[in-house]
């Protein structure tokens, strides 16, 4: 459908924070996409988007189901709607023809991973996954200097992702990914990125994987004395890290009303917020919801070489201390990194050499450090050559490294070593 250096046609599937992120791309770069149709079962969010990018009636969907009904009308698809609801619209759009940029995680089964992979490969259409991560300018800097060999070998990586004790109470207790039965593990639904991300730097295949973690401190056991079962009226609320009420109050006093208070409320003024915590699942205790996802998890990976790496994923950690960081070390050198700054050490000649990887400006198009437009360049690039190899995030690809994290999680559950 779409010809060459005109923008592709975009559908968005899913028009939560992800598929508005994804979408918004269109508004900087018309000339590389535009949006043309929405399907979203919430009326405020589906219209959002149809009022946004002018989209006409008839491409205006309350279910994916209607627009794979109609005949097709756009090059590509955004699919970001929930985890456990991507293997269905993939399949079926994928047979339609649709180009497909997937949110992570594919699926949350092996299984359903298989069959997306299994639909693209027969329908041959182009597929990003979402592994934004890889596509920030601090993760392509650090890949062509391990690519570049100055580390020799490498021997062992150490990689952390400090979840932020309000990211942590907003989706992972409170919220949309707290609970295993209406989403998925929490290794698959917030580190998926980052075993990708070390699979993709170590480049070579994954041998064996242990893990350790467990959902240690949102239990009811911990509910503080004197604490009530919402924030908004506890007596102890001003001394609690995970208070609903300071985290998001603070977002409107700050004059934010996209994310998170997006997710409360379709009002994100201050009454709207109040209402939202006295009445919604966010102005829940912490201590007293419905949660059973691990809040801390070691995962430890054997590769082919024998080189080693340990991945730590806490849910406690303050954003003002840095995010995602990681030391590898190799026969000629290591590197650290802490998601902007990169250090090299040289052992032959002792030289260290420093990269700053900072983008310029503070934009929504700084999102995982510049992934979220790197991964949209990469997609749309790809559809407008229909080349494949431009976006390296194939689904055969992924599904590799998400078959690392289902061995991960059973190897946790099953306390043992599990081979790949």
């Amino acid at each position: 459908m779409n010809k060459k250096n005109e923008p592709i046609k975009l559908l968005i599937i899913g028009a939560g924070n992800r598929g508005q992120s994804h979408a918004s791309y269109a508004e900087k770069f018309p000339e590389r996409a535009i949006v043309v149709g929405v399907a979203e079962p919430r009326e405020f969010q589906r219209n959002l988007i149809r009022d946004k990018y002018n989209i006409p009636e008839e491409h205006v969907f309350n279910d994916w189901r209607d627009a794979a009904k109609v005949a097709r009308f756009a090059d590509a698809i955004i699919l970001a709607t929930q985890d456990q609801d991507h293997r269905d619209p993939a399949v079926a759009f994928a047979d339609l023809g649709y180009h497909i940029l997937l949110e992570k995680p594919m699926a949350i089964t092996e299984k359903d991973c298989i069959d997306i992979c299994d639909a693209i490969e027969r329908n041959k259409v182009i597929v990003g996954v979402c592994h934004v991560v890889r596509f920030s300018p601090y993760a392509r800097k650090m890949k062509e200097l391990v690519a570049s060999g100055v580390l020799g070998q490498i021997i062992t990586m150490q990689h952390i992702e400090p979840v932020s004790v309000w990211h942590m109470a907003h989706s992972y207790v409170r919220g949309n990914w707290r609970n295993e039965k209406e989403a998925c593990f929490m290794l698959m639904a917030k580190s998926c990125h980052d075993i990708d991300w070390i699979y993709w730097i170590m480049d070579e295949p994954c041998k064996s994987v242990f893990s350790y973690g467990s959902r240690m401190h949102f239990r009811e056991e911990n509910h503080p004395e004197g604490a009530s079962d919402r924030c908004i009226d506890c007596a102890v609320e001003a001394g609690c890290p995970y208070s609903a009420k300071r985290i998001y109050m603070g977002f409107v006093e700050s004059g934010n009303t996209g994310y998170p208070l997006d997710i409360l409320t379709n009002d994100t003024t201050a009454d709207g917020v109040r209402r939202a915590l006295a009445e919604g699942p966010y102005g829940r205790c912490v201590y007293k919801c419905d949660n059973d996802v691990v809040d801390h998890q070691v995962v430890n990976m054997e590769f082919a070489s024998g080189a080693l790496a340990s991945f730590i994923m806490t849910g406690f950690s303050d954003k003002r201390s840095g995010g995602r960081a990681s030391q590898l070390h190799g026969t000629h050198g290591e590197i650290h990194g802490d998601g902007r700054f990169i250090k090299h050490y040289d052992f032959v000649s002792g030289d260290i050499n420093e990269y700053d990887t900072k983008l310029g400006g503070n934009t929504i198009f700084s999102g995982h450090g510049g992934g979220d437009v790197g991964v949209m360049n990469s997609f749309t690039e790809a559809v407008i050559k229909n080349d494949q190899t431009l976006v390296d995030t194939s689904a055969k690809n992924a599904l590799e490294s998400h078959r690392i994290v289902f061995a991960a999680e059973q190897a946790r559950l099953e306390r043992r070593v599990v081979e790949l």
